[in-house]
């Protein structure tokens, strides 16, 4: 099944690109930001100006570009949904009739700018990911959230909880492809038959599924208390987050070129007639 091989969210590539040498909290912000941009954008020169940025970033990150595109492919269904629904729903200008639904040329215009819009968030959050290790996503996110410490919330048992959640989404996955062959070599089938008996042969596989997360999740439980953990009170780094010329850099950049996007996005060309 491509979709459980391609999902890439979650996944860690070591590296050495500028990215990778980044601050997590940083690549964060700007991300969190980046995507405000993509959702801000509502014409063609925008969207053409989003990206070619976001094709550099994955030239830049020096991370496979099929690894990268392979993230797009589990969405692709709910993108063509989207831009279906779009195009027979929005009313405008004709284009053409398909029996009682009538396609226009802003149903045309809306669905490609959303089905863009997921495909750009897809893409950024699996690139944040496959440059930013664990640990430091960690500290990054700890860093970020601090002033809520204030409020006395457990700050740095949240952004732990966030992070380990993320790193077993390709553990999981690959457990969960692992028992789906083992199921298929005793001769289960999970393409054929109704909706009720696919959803019964789902149940041979979510029983060990579950059970296996529940015991990955007591064994690093263990591993932790073996190591003394005790929450981020009194807790020290080996590495402490420093931010650099290069994410300066980066942020004045990234808010030039804000500037820009948004100047042309007000004043670009527009696909509806």
């Amino acid at each position: 099944m491509f979709l459980l091989n391609d999902i890439q969210i979650g996944r860690y590539l070591p590296g050495d690109s500028f990215l990778h040498r980044m601050d997590p909290r940083v690549k964060i912000v700007l991300l969190f930001f980046f995507l405000l941009l993509i959702f801000f954008v509502e014409n063609v020169t925008g969207f053409a100006v989003l990206s070619v940025s976001v094709a550099l970033l994955m030239v830049f990150s020096k991370v496979p570009l099929g690894m990268q595109l392979r993230s797009i492919r589990p969405i692709l269904w709910i993108v063509l949904f989207t831009f279906g629904v779009h195009l027979f729903m929005t009313p405008g200008t004709e284009v053409f009739r398909l029996g009682p639904f009538t396609a226009t040329w802003e149903g045309i215009a809306r669905g490609a700018y959303i089905g863009l819009r997921l495909v750009l968030l897809i893409l950024l959050s699996t690139l944040l990911t496959l440059t930013t290790s664990p640990l430091r996503l960690t500290d990054g996110l700890e860093a970020l959230l601090s002033p809520l410490r204030r409020l006395r919330v457990p700050v740095h048992e949240l952004s732990m909880m966030m992070t380990i959640a993320l790193r077993f989404v390709p553990t999981l996955l690959e457990e969960l492809d692992r028992i789906m062959k083992a199921q298929k070599a005793r001769g289960a089938d999970f393409e054929r038959g109704n909706i009720v008996q696919r959803l019964r042969a789902v149940v041979p596989i979510l029983v060990p599924l579950f059970l296996s997360a529940f015991r990955r999740a007591d064994e690093l439980a263990l591993a932790m208390e073996a190591r003394c953990y005790r929450g981020g009170e009194g807790r020290t780094q080996m590495k402490e987050l420093r931010t650099g010329r290069l994410d300066y850099a980066a942020i004045a950049v990234f808010f030039v070129g804000a500037a820009g996007i948004c100047a042309v996005s007000l004043g670009g060309l527009s696909v509806a007639p």
